[in-house]
């Protein structure tokens, strides 16, 4: 299935302003707004912390196949999609991030 017919699978998130990241020592590591070009990883995200809390290595494998074709891309071209790029850096590291929903 493409990106755009998992998208219209996931929770609508236009109540979100954005979404952050934080590591294991509460640090900001990312900030994902709900703007053009970012609201379909916004919508990953905020699905993938509701159904696992926050974004672990379960969390990031799943999100590897939201992101459907993007993934392979991604992974031919490092740096292109940060957000997928963090997903593989979970499932590298065994790291994990916390999630803190903005409102709009």
């Amino acid at each position: 299935m493409a990106f755009a017919d998992i998208l219209q699978q996931l929770p609508a998130v236009t109540d979100l302003a954005a979404l952050q990241l934080r590591n294991a020592a509460g640090q900001l590591v990312a900030t994902i707004e709900n703007k053009p070009g970012k609201a379909g990883a916004l919508a990953v995200y905020a699905a993938l912390a509701a159904r696992h809390g926050d974004i672990n290595v379960a969390a990031a494998q799943e999100g590897l196949d939201l992101f459907a074709e993007h993934t392979a891309d991604a992974r031919a071209h490092p740096g292109r999609h940060p957000n997928i790029d963090r997903l593989l850096e979970v499932i590298a590291s065994g790291q994990c991030f916390s999630v803190n929903l903005i409102k709009a």
